[in-house]
């Protein structure tokens, strides 16, 4: 019943901007955090973007004042603005769910799968000239 719909992904070039929406339904939304979690294929997991349920924010460091994850309640959704984009940030972006409304969230690799009780079917995000 759970589900996590992320969209936005494309091509950019380096130094540009990007939002990627994540749609859930299934749940209730505001009662739980939020996370982005990115991977390049044949690569780890890395978590980069938590939101809790109401609306206390962290970011990898990696990503630390490029991105900017949000969330709407009102439209049952999670954003992630991205700005300042690298060739390093090439990777499926996955919109994960917490169990909880503030939770455990930091994590790479294989740790971050139990983490989330719930993933989206990730949305590729190319940066390149």
């Amino acid at each position: 019943q759970v589900q996590l719909v992320e969209s936005g992904g494309g091509l950019v070039q380096p130094g540009g901007s990007l939002t990627l929406s994540c749609t859930t339904s299934g749940f209730d939304f505001s009662r739980y955090a939020m996370a982005w979690v990115r991977q390049v294929p044949g690569k780890r997991l890395e978590w980069t973007a938590y939101i809790s349920g109401n609306g206390r924010i962290d970011h990898a460091d990696f990503v630390k004042n490029r991105f900017m994850v949000s969330r709407d309640n009102a439209k049952n959704s999670v954003y992630l603005q991205m700005h300042s984009l690298e060739r390093d940030d090439t990777a499926v972006y996955y919109c994960a769910k917490l169990p909880t409304f503030d939770g455990r969230y930091y994590c790479f690799g294989d740790a971050c799968r139990p983490l989330y009780d719930a993933w989206g079917q990730g949305t590729q995000v190319t940066v390149s000239s």
